[in-house]
């Protein structure tokens, strides 16, 4: 890999290759040996095919290719292969894959076998359908039963599964073209992936009620098939990328640009209380200390974050995981007490039951906790005076499964993660598509109710649907990782700024993209694309919207929202504009004004943050570059 592609993922491993096949009008990437962006006429039609296997912790097995071989003509393409894939028990999966396609149809077959038995939480295929230009409009799903039912694809996020038992799905792709995906070879049912932020809908192999992990017997056969079919006006009109620039418009909003918070750990008690300074450098306005008793957590923990509060006079939150094991009104008096002995200040505390950090699938057993009326009535009367925030330590998906009594707090705040299904880099890019609609979703439950978001990065600080989170020594690409190298590089930066712009309309009061320290946070370890002394390339992006937060915000609009995204911010001075690169090319802006000022942050400047460039209305965006300029009223 090269220098150049370390400074952007802050990663040795390269990107997985993909291949583009075509049959006519019909488009498709192959990558690692799964169907991506499956298009006709240029449009998307499906935006992934896929056989996976997961391990008992919903883990993504990576499967080993051996055999590929490509057939490919103008008209058709064949793709055959053995697949393998290891339980951490060590058994093993072989799958035989032959895919098929041609100018309206494409078919994905695999044959599959355990040697040993596998215990999985899942194994076998899943299709996502995009988001944009299908939500809330017609679908037809077929029943295994052959009953057909006409609906609409879901809105508002569905917490549950909107289709079960699915054995073919119709929907339009564009006017004019329509598409058929057929399932066989298991029961198959949906849900609204946007819950995690993934941009899709994702049909899956195997009903979530039924129970898991559960194992594929050593030597028993298997096999499964997705078919999708495509129909076509003569008319249908073809779609085409274009290299012009993306333009950026402005549009006035009622919102400010929302607070910006930092998370602390125990576990970086040393690293952070050495790096106070920084929080100043960036415009950090509150602290989100994380606490949880059940993991050790005590008074030591509590004297450091009253040690970082009293040198910062920063406002603070404890965020605690309540054990919820003893009578809570015990529980509460004796963290009151704690944070008395320590001399915290506490400016708000947001408590959620511990048992609620693991998520409860549609068709399992609600764990056994108190009701949430009773934890948020002991937190007040052991910490009167104090603002009391509800929610999950989790991610949206929990808090859309189980809403919080919003009347009963003074904010409500989650978090979220982009690398719970997917972690290469086109899904984590995409889950910005949701990302819009969860904050949409979540003013629709809690109306006005102050809201806040974080902390949340790339990485995954708790894993609700497994026993842990994985380890990644090798600082690869993969779900459900507690390191992701691409929060160290360029894309960590690219992605700060695409959260903040994604969550604009939600009017947050505190939006919080890092930790101080640690793998989640803002100072580079050894061997990072940043040198020891400097900050993560994200530290430059949060520092810009800590420097203008509490400022009124206008809405930034692009006509390519999938590769540009940004918001802007009014100043003494003017507006000034934020905008990222969401993509592995270049791509080039034109602000919507005059600039006065215009600075990137690229490859060539990670250390040094923003550095001035050519002040010009159209602006050149190298990959997952990130714009700041200042154009007049």
């Amino acid at each position: 890999m090269s220098s150049l592609d370390f400074r952007l993922y802050g990663t040795r491993e390269p990107p997985a290759p993909a291949r583009r096949l075509t049959a006519g009008p019909l488009s498709v990437d192959l990558q690692d040996g799964n169907l991506r962006t499956i298009r006709y006429r240029g449009h998307e039609v499906v935006r992934a095919i896929a056989f996976l296997v997961r391990d008992k912790d919903w883990g993504t097995c990576a499967a080993k290719i051996s055999d590929l071989a490509i057939h490919e003509n103008e008209a058709h393409f064949r793709i055959t292969y053995r697949a393998s894939y290891s339980a951490p028990d060590g058994a093993r999966l072989f799958a035989d894959i032959v895919i098929e396609g041609e100018a309206e149809r494409i078919r994905f077959a695999a044959d599959f076998m355990a040697e040993g038995d596998f215990e999985t939480a899942r194994a076998g295929f899943t299709v996502l359908h995009p988001i944009v230009g299908l939500s809330g409009q017609p679908v037809t799903v077929r029943h295994a039963d052959g009953s057909i039912e006409e609906a609409v694809w879901p809105q508002a996020i569905d917490p549950w599964q909107p289709f079960k038992n699915i054995s073919a799905i119709t929907h339009s792709a564009a006017p004019g073209i329509k598409a058929e995906t057929r399932f066989s070879g298991d029961i198959f049912e949906m849900e609204d992936q946007r819950n995690w932020t993934d941009g899709s809908y994702k049909t899956y192999v195997r009903p979530l009620a039924l129970p898991w992990p559960y194992r594929l017997e050593s030597g028993a056969p298997h096999s499964q098939s997705v078919e999708m079919i495509v129909s076509a006006e003569t008319a249908a009109p073809a779609f085409s990328r274009s290299d012009e620039p993306v333009d950026l418009t402005l549009s006035s909003t009622s919102y400010r640009l929302p607070d910006i918070g930092v998370g602390l750990r125990p576990d970086c008690m040393e690293e952070e209380a050495s790096h106070l300074p920084l929080l100043a450098e960036i415009g950090a306005r509150h602290l989100i200390a994380h606490y949880d008793p059940l993991a050790g957590h005590g008074i030591d923990a509590l004297r450091h974050y009253a040690s970082v509060a009293r040198q910062t006079g920063l406002k603070m939150t404890l965020e605690c995981a309540v054990p919820c094991r003893r009578p809570l009104d015990e529980e509460m008096a004796e963290l009151a007490a704690l944070v008395e002995r320590a001399d915290l200040p506490l400016d708000t505390l947001f408590v959620c039951p511990s048992v609620d950090r693991q998520s409860t699938p549609p068709g399992s057993a609600w764990p056994e906790c108190p009701p949430l009326e009773n934890l948020y009535q002991a937190a007040r009367a052991a910490f009167p005076g104090v603002r009391l925030g509800g929610g999950m330590l989790s991610y949206f998906t929990e808090l859309n499964r189980k809403r919080i009594p919003g009347d009963l707090v003074d904010y409500v705040s989650h978090c979220t993660n982009p690398i719970v299904h997917a972690a290469d880099d086109l899904s984590v890019m995409q889950t910005f598509e949701a990302l819009s609609d969860v904050v949409a979703s979540a003013r629709a439950i809690y109306a006005d109710k102050s809201y806040r978001i974080g902390p949340s990065t790339i990485a995954m600080r708790q894993n609700p649907y497994g026993s842990a989170t994985k380890d990644n020594p090798t600082l690869s690409r993969i779900p459900m990782a507690n390191v992701d190298p691409r929060h160290n590089g360029l894309f960590g930066a690219a992605f700060a700024l695409a959260y903040a712009a994604a969550t604009l309309p939600a009017g947050l009061e505190l939006l919080t993209l890092s930790t101080l320290a640690g793998p989640f946070g803002l100072i580079p370890g050894e061997g990072e694309p940043c040198a020891a002394g400097a900050i993560r390339p994200l530290g430059h992006v949060i520092g810009e919207l800590g420097r203008l937060s509490g400022q009124p915000a206008w809405a930034l609009t692009s006509d390519a929202p999938s590769d540009i995204l940004g918001l802007a911010v009014e100043g003494e001075e003017g507006v000034f504009v934020l905008a990222a690169n969401m993509t592995p090319y270049e791509r080039t802006v034109r602000l919507p004004g005059p600039a006065s000022r215009v600075s990137l942050l690229t490859t060539e400047s990670l250390g040094e943050g923003f550095r001035p460039g050519l002040a010009s209305e159209t602006v050149a965006l190298p990959p997952y570059a990130c714009l700041k300029a200042l154009i007049s009223h």
